[in-house]
């Protein structure tokens, strides 16, 4: 046994101290390492004094895009490889690289919402206006997105090449972010600017755009980056947990759409905008499938446009769509449980069982 074995406890439960002495929980030590990844990305080549200015300019990306969301993604690959390795075989390294991994989740969805805010021409994220609204950003946020990406596989590269896992994590990581590229341009084809056309919006249309834009990305990158760290690379595997990873994150678009309708705000963090964006969401592809040819058209004469959202979401209320919903999200969580039973046979049912309780009744 190496000297740095320790024994540590469940996700909940302590991995480390801080200098005082007390015990620190795994979103304690996430949150500590933070700072530490953006001193290590923004420190000063002294070959080339003249990359400061950039290099101040990646740290005010970090630190404004970074930071404000759930860490559902991130303290999933550590709460995942909790219950994928025995507890006495867990050396601290190996949590730190968790930890770090779990960060580079959260850089890739950063990099993602910054661009898609701009193509979304959304104002606020997280509580605070989208990075391309603030001043002397603009357009230049889509090169500060890029900065985002580029930091991903610079720390992995310093943390994680001489680890047996490492390509397999870099091979995960860029065939998530085309397939969620993918998805986002199905997205942008379904619904162009200016373009109302409601027969696009098919049920079969939007899951798919669901799976890559975000199931994948959001569920099964943080699972299966924890599994690859635990030793786990069978194909068969991680189609298992593809499975029902894929069920829990197109669950949790769905949430998310009803949510930019039904959310409040002051909770969400953001101002939804679905319906003058003419998004091809969950309410309106299951409104279009309950609705008579009357209010089909006065949807059609509605939809996409900044002065009748109201009279969509009283559309929507008497099409009862909350009732829908959440008859949809108890349904979704039996078929869920079914999903583990089926295919997580030889993985700790835990591993799915906990993000599901992050996610279902959630209302942010």
């Amino acid at each position: 046994m190496s000297k740095d074995k320790i024994i540590m406890g469940d996700s909940s439960c302590s991995n480390g101290t801080n200098h005082s002495g007390a015990v620190q929980s795994d979103p304690q030590l996430f949150e500590a390492q933070f700072e530490e990844l953006v001193t290590e990305l923004t420190e000063q080549d002294l070959t080339d004094s003249v990359l400061a200015d950039a290099l101040n300019r990646l740290r005010e990306v970090l630190h404004y895009n970074t930071p404000g969301g759930k860490r559902n993604r991130g303290l999933s690959v550590i709460g995942s490889l909790r219950e994928l390795v025995p507890p006495t075989e867990l050396t601290q390294d190996a949590v730190r690289r968790a930890l770090l991994v779990g960060w580079c989740i959260e850089l890739l969805q950063a990099f993602f919402l910054v661009a898609d805010d701009i193509m979304d021409a959304s104002v606020t994220r997280r509580g605070q206006p989208c990075w391309y609204k603030r001043e002397r950003v603009g357009l230049d946020a889509i090169n500060d997105s890029f900065l985002l990406e580029g930091s991903i596989y610079r720390l992995l590269r310093r943390h994680c090449r001489a680890q047996p896992y490492y390509v397999h994590l870099l091979e995960l990581f860029t065939e998530t972010s085309f397939q969620t590229e993918l998805g986002q341009a199905l997205d942008l084809m379904t619904a162009p600017p200016g373009q109302i056309d409601l027969n696009r919006f098919t049920m079969e249309r939007y899951k798919a755009i669901v799976k890559y834009k975000t199931a994948f990305y959001s569920f099964y990158l943080p699972v299966a980056a924890a599994m690859y760290m635990a030793g786990i690379d069978s194909e068969e595997e991680h189609n298992n947990a593809k499975h029902i990873l894929l069920e829990m994150g197109e669950f949790f678009q769905i949430q998310d759409d009803y949510l930019d309708c039904y959310g409040d705000p002051a909770v969400t963090g953001k101002i939804g905008t679905d319906i003058q964006d003419n998004k091809c969401g969950w309410l309106v592809v299951t409104a279009l499938g309950v609705m008579t040819p009357v209010q089909r058209a006065e949807l059609e004469s509605c939809y996409g446009r900044h002065d009748s959202v109201e009279k969509v979401k009283a559309l929507y209320n008497t099409l009862q769509m909350p009732t829908l919903y959440h008859q949809y999200e108890d349904d979704s969580y039996q078929r869920l449980q079914k999903l583990i039973s089926r295919h997580a046979q030889n993985l700790p049912h835990a591993v799915f069982l906990n993000f599901a309780k992050k996610i279902y009744k959630r209302n942010k």
